[in-house]
């Protein structure tokens, strides 16, 4: 697989970043990752992580979201995101290599 296009991160995922940093008092990285499992064939991993010099990293007004090598082409495109629902809030990834999902979103085949 060749990346054409990176992901990328919409303002509303920055700004959330932004106010997680100011209610802890600390800043961390977001890292997004893709592993197998799942119900459809693949999952999201999104959790607060360190860089690695590996990583791809998008970053806007000191907040940083993380990407590792293996899971950048799965992720060619795609949108992080944040978004708040009755259900709840979360970060969220709208992936157009996706060509199924789960109803939560977390995990999707190609």
């Amino acid at each position: 697989m060749s990346l054409t296009l990176p992901p990328r991160v919409s303002d509303r995922a920055f700004a959330r970043l932004a106010e997680i940093a100011e209610d802890t008092g600390e800043v961390k990285a977001l890292r997004v990752a893709v592993d197998g499992g799942g119900c459809s064939g693949f999952q999201y991993d999104i959790r607060f992580d360190e860089p690695t010099a590996d990583d791809l990293v998008l970053e806007k007004n000191g907040q940083k979201v993380l990407i590792d090598p293996v899971s950048l082409p799965f992720l060619e495109n795609a949108v992080v995101d944040f978004t708040e629902e009755l259900i709840g809030s979360r970060f969220v990834i709208d992936n157009p290599n996706a060509s199924s999902s789960c109803g939560c979103g977390i995990s999707f085949s190609m």
